[in-house]
């Protein structure tokens, strides 16, 4: 395993639309690099039940329907910043979605005196991403997961791997609602393309090749950011 030498924690954020393969480059940098990732939902979900001050505020706001606020959001990452298990550094997967989040984030981490090492932009064809997406069903007894082109059943209708028959599409997996989620995507996040541009840490990566060689490019741009 890689283990860069740090003088403060990296802070390492990943920008791309579902299926763009966010989680599992994630999973491999935390293992290569001792790095945790760190979801916006999986954060509000772990402040609550831990029953912290912002997760309370968070919990408050949620019961009641409403969007959690910037502000509560910061206060929750605040809070996980500080735990041990974060000392070589985090990827933000989910979180800033905008310039303010972005900026927002940016007085949170000068607190400490870290920064923003690397923004890294996992890019993608939209036409590609639908045909990827839409494809993609798993096994409702195991989870295994498949695919109607790139890896279908060996027998149509019957997992390969423990041979149940119950499958399973996510129904925003529909070629209509994939394209929609990948505008609003585009929308939103190209404010946040140019943010860390202008900041001069953005880092863009083909993210339609194959997953060995979008974790190599994405492993030196994370071993130069942490050095």
């Amino acid at each position: 395993m890689d283990s860069p030498v740090t003088t403060t924690p990296a802070v390492l954020i990943l920008l791309g639309p579902p299926g763009a393969g966010k989680g599992t480059q994630a999973r491999m940098l935390e293992d290569r690099f001792g790095l945790v990732q760190l979801s916006t939902g999986d954060l509000l979900r772990a402040a609550v039940a831990a029953g912290t001050d912002a997760g309370r505020a968070a919990k408050a706001v949620m019961e009641a329907g409403g969007l959690v606020s910037d502000d509560i959001v910061i206060a929750i990452l605040r809070d996980r910043l500080g735990e041990a298990d974060v000392a070589k550094g985090v990827i933000l997967d989910g979180f800033p979605r905008t310039t303010v989040q972005a900026q927002a984030l940016d007085a949170l981490l000068a607190e400490t005196g870290q920064r923003i090492n690397a923004a890294v932009s996992l890019d993608v064809d939209d036409a590609a991403m639908v045909d990827r997406i839409s494809g993609r069903f798993t096994c409702g007894s195991c989870g295994e997961g498949y695919h109607d082109r790139f890896k279908p059943t060996a027998r149509e209708g019957v997992c390969d791997k423990c041979g149940g028959t119950d499958m399973k599409r996510r129904a925003d997996d529909r070629a209509e609602t994939v394209g929609q989620r990948l505008q609003a995507y585009h929308a939103q996040t190209a404010p946040l393309i140019a943010y860390y541009a202008n900041k001069g840490v953005l880092q863009s990566i083909d993210a339609m090749g194959e997953i060995d060689a979008i974790a190599g490019a994405l492993a030196n741009i994370v071993q130069e950011a942490m050095t």
